[in-house]
């Protein structure tokens, strides 16, 4: 690779992340515009909630089955066995909760969203909304922005109880530990600020970050079908790579 090549790529990333920025300052301007917007805001909630519910729900009780199987045969080396629950709890809380969910929603909705607007933007219903005086950012974006950073803490609420359902389920009822040393060493331990509110802030993070992505890659899509399926991946790589870098950074301040 010469030197004016990577030159050029790293030209087009700066100014693809000066793009994205404006962007989102613009899908800001345009939150209190998408308030009258309220009922689109609701069905975009409801698909990137509700509609990823079967899929947060079913991944989060084999993480935390997978979870206590792993830590049970692990703590029992050193005959800690009976912090199998708090560790369930922590590990879930603090990191898996938030950052599964997140690349969960980014798969399911995210690429939904990016190749909808895509269409929209292939269609010209962007520019005809434009011409009868329908904001496009107040009706389309902000909506969809709004309802990522909505719905991604509810679905991390979700994976956390079903994770640690399925830790229970491993921990309690196969491995034969005692119910009231898995549910009492967990609620004395767990902190509501440190561990449950912290991993609550980075899904509220997490939830901003993707649908700014998801939104801002269907918006600048090219008007083709080849350029809508471009931007969907790109919609889940660079969420994925911006989810795991922003969880590096939250957690290094969180500690």
């Amino acid at each position: 690779m010469n030197a004016n090549l990577r030159r050029n790529w790293l030209l087009q990333g700066i100014a693809s992340v000066g793009d994205c920025g404006l962007f989102f300052v613009a899908v800001l301007g345009a939150l209190p515009k998408s308030l009258r917007h309220w009922r689109e805001t609701c069905r975009q909630v409801w698909f990137v909630g509700a509609m990823s519910l079967v899929i947060v729900m079913t991944c989060g009780l084999f993480v935390g089955m997978v979870l206590a199987l792993q830590l049970y045969y692990t703590l029992s080396i050193f005959g800690g066995t009976a912090a199998l629950g708090t560790v369930v709890a922590l590990s879930l809380f603090r990191e898996l909760g938030p950052v599964v969910t997140a690349l969960l929603v980014a798969g399911r909705a995210g690429t939904a969203v990016t190749a909808e607007i895509g269409l929209m933007r292939a269609t010209d219903q962007l520019d005809a909304m434009s011409m009868m005086a329908v904001d496009p950012l107040a009706y389309v974006a902000s909506p969809r922005f709004l309802a990522g950073v909505i719905a991604m803490p509810l679905l991390a609420c979700v994976f956390n109880a079903m994770g640690i359902f399925g830790g229970h389920l491993v921990g309690v009822t196969w491995l034969g530990l005692d119910n009231g040393t898995f549910w009492g060493n967990m609620t004395s331990t767990v902190d509501l600020h440190k561990d449950i509110l912290d991993g609550l802030y980075k899904s509220i993070v997490f939830g901003g970050v993707v649908s700014l992505i998801a939104v801002f890659q269907g918006y600048t899509a090219p008007p083709t079908s080849e350029g809508v399926a471009y931007s969907t991946t790109r919609t889940v790589v660079f969420s994925s790579i911006v989810i795991l870098a922003f969880d590096f950074v939250m957690t290094a301040f969180m500690t």
